[in-house]
């Protein structure tokens, strides 16, 4: 998991090297090669592509969709680390929306955790200027629909293989990526190709690392082990883009990880 996270960060990092590259052209480019890649493995184990819930299944590709592009967005527009940490929110919105979807009971000390959440993420943005309410709104529009695809996962996971959902996120995303890159279409030029690629393959690496985790430990230890990514977010944000936050900004970062990490590892 720890691995994952840091390949995860790092695909991140990639994302925000290239501002001048649109960010639905970049989910384009990924989409495509994990369209393939993912085509590929299912036809080497000769696993129907298409699966047998397809309405689940378009349901969790648009929802996937719709929160790559949001979040894409945020990574390209307010600094790394907080739009990694508004992020984290996802689990929480996977809960709430789990009480609807998958009629799962929520403990009611978790509300409790989730308005510790939401108060720090509402101090990292009042206290940071980089951060607009437009682009908070983004950033919970990402949460909320990444907890809509967690949820739908859920909902498949005794009836398809994890392949056949992973591949129908590509296969939602790629035609309307395409459709959308065509009115913002910047071509690439020199070492952005290069940028593209390695955001492809650090995320499709990620992804199997991240699913080998889940498959074969705890899952609240593994979920925790996930936030180490903001540590990744801070150090590559300081690092490589120069950022820096006020002391207050920090303070909202940990109430937002405090909030889930308490969400996550709570046994009810």
């Amino acid at each position: 998991m720890l691995l994952a996270g840091l390949l995860f960060s790092l695909m991140n990092v990639a994302v925000k090297m290239i501002p001048h590259i649109p960010a639905i052209e970049i989910i384009l480019f990924r989409s495509v090669m994990s369209f393939f890649m993912t085509y590929f493995a299912l036809k080497r184990i000769h696993v129907p592509l298409l699966g047998n819930n397809k309405k689940l299944l378009i349901t969790r590709g648009i929802a996937g969709s719709i929160g790559l592009m949001a979040f894409f967005y945020n990574l390209q527009t307010i600094p790394l680390a907080s739009a990694v940490t508004i992020n984290y929110l996802a689990p929480i919105f996977t809960t709430i929306l789990g009480i609807f979807i998958v009629k799962e009971k929520v403990a009611k000390r978790k509300y409790l955790y989730f308005g510790v959440s939401f108060i720090g993420v509402i101090i990292i943005e009042g206290f940071d200027p980089r951060i607009t309410s437009f682009d908070l709104a983004i950033g919970l529009i990402a949460s909320l629909a990444m907890g809509v695809a967690y949820n739908v996962i859920r909902k498949l996971k005794n009836s398809e293989h994890p392949l056949v959902i992973m591949f129908y996120f590509p296969l939602i995303t790629t035609p309307i990526a395409a459709v959308l890159s065509y009115f913002y279409w910047i071509t690439p030029v020199g070492t952005d190709w290069l940028v593209l690629i390695i955001v492809g393959v650090l995320t499709q690496a990620a992804q199997y690392f991240m699913t080998l985790a889940y498959q074969n430990a705890n899952l609240s230890k593994v979920a925790s082990l996930s936030y180490v990514g903001i540590i990744y977010a801070l150090s590559f944000g300081f690092l490589i883009f120069d950022e820096t936050y006020s002391l207050i900004t920090y303070m909202g970062m940990v109430l937002v990880l405090a909030g889930v990490i308490l969400n996550v590892t709570s046994k009810k």
